[in-house]
């Protein structure tokens, strides 16, 4: 998506356009010059149709290319003075650089291409709002880090059907990872994930996650198997709630726990049982500065005396309770 932020820079950047000078009127026909109507209605009346890329690139190449001390001085009028009109003839002459960069994508991206064109125009407009001319680097150079950046995100971000979410990382390897593929492939190698993560020194599972990106489908969890068949994908999934056999085998562990947490009750000393009520065992249980401040003690204090009531819990347990577990008694948070 184009942020609203861009979208005004654009609108601000193209609101002082010169306007174009209107064309001149035809000359009025004279009588014997008419035209035959007849004929006309002979032709072929079907509409023209036009290619909407042709069209665009017909109109940018009216914009002059600039010579580099314009540039830098058309940069500079930007920086310091925010010249709109000046920001416009540095967008403007390289719009043809838009178009480059996009036809690069293109072949990866295999949509329409003036999506591309026109994100990858933010990413000028972008990179006129953040160059510095007095660094020496020159401004096609600068911009077209914006430009691919842009048009990259656009990709990653309309890839799938289901949107997930990337990292600047990850769009980097999304941007590399063919290349280096097809680039080892020459060279008579059938790279696997292990020696693309040495050369893009990146993870194997990242490889692996982002081949599963390229390579996958949407489906729908709606439809159905086959023509003759009412089974849907979703009917496969695996349950993400417990088992029944798991959640029995919860509730009988719980409540042999909690009939031997009574027994242990009388064995904990004021602020053990204090800790084990309002906190191990409540639903709404105290914070640690809550109960140091009920004693007179530090949360580090409180910390403590609870790591030490949960290890003699778990050793009275081990003694009553028959394949006793330590992973049945935790204290989380």
């Amino acid at each position: 998506m184009v942020k609203s932020e861009e979208l005004e820079s654009g609108a601000e950047l193209l609101e002082n356009e010169d306007p174009i000078e209107e064309e001149a009127a035809p000359e009025v026909l004279q009588e014997d010059e008419a035209p035959d109507f007849l004929a006309f209605e002979a032709a072929d009346t079907r509409p023209v149709q036009r290619d909407p890329l042709q069209l665009y690139l017909r109109e940018i190449s009216r914009f002059p290319m600039l010579k580099p001390d314009e540039e830098f001085e058309l940069a500079r009028l930007v920086r310091d003075n925010n010249d709109q009109k000046a920001a416009f003839r540095l967008i403007s002459s390289h719009l043809r650089l838009v178009v480059k960069i996009a036809m690069d994508f293109q072949r990866r991206w295999m949509q329409n291409v003036l999506d591309l064109i026109q994100e990858g125009n933010v990413g000028l407009m972008r990179a006129v709002k953040k160059y510095d001319p007095d660094k020496g680097i020159k401004f096609s150079y600068y911009a077209a880090y914006w430009i691919k950046a842009y048009i990259l995100k656009y990709i990653m971000d309309n890839w799938r059907m289901v949107k997930i979410g990337t990292t600047q990382a990850q769009r980097k390897l999304f941007y590399n990872l063919n290349k280096e593929r097809h680039r080892l492939q020459t060279m008579g190698y059938d790279p696997s994930a292990a020696q693309l993560s040495e050369s893009l020194n990146v993870s194997e599972s990242d490889i692996v996650e982002m081949d599963q990106r390229l390579s996958g489908n949407d489906l729908s969890l709606d439809l159905p198997l086959g023509e003759d068949s009412s089974s849907t994908r979703i009917d496969f999934l695996p349950a993400l709630a417990p088992g029944i056999e798991e959640t029995l085998a919860g509730n009988e562990i719980a409540q042999q726990i909690e009939k031997h947490l009574h027994a242990i009750m009388p064995l904990l000393n004021e602020k053990e049982q204090d800790l084990l009520e309002n906190r191990i065992l409540s639903d709404s249980p105290l914070t640690l500065r809550e109960i140091g401040a009920k004693y007179g003690i530090t949360r580090e204090r409180v910390r403590q005396i609870e790591a030490r009531l949960l290890e003699k819990i778990r050793e009275q347990l081990s003694r009553k309770i028959e394949d006793f577990s330590s992973e049945w008694i935790h204290k989380e948070g």
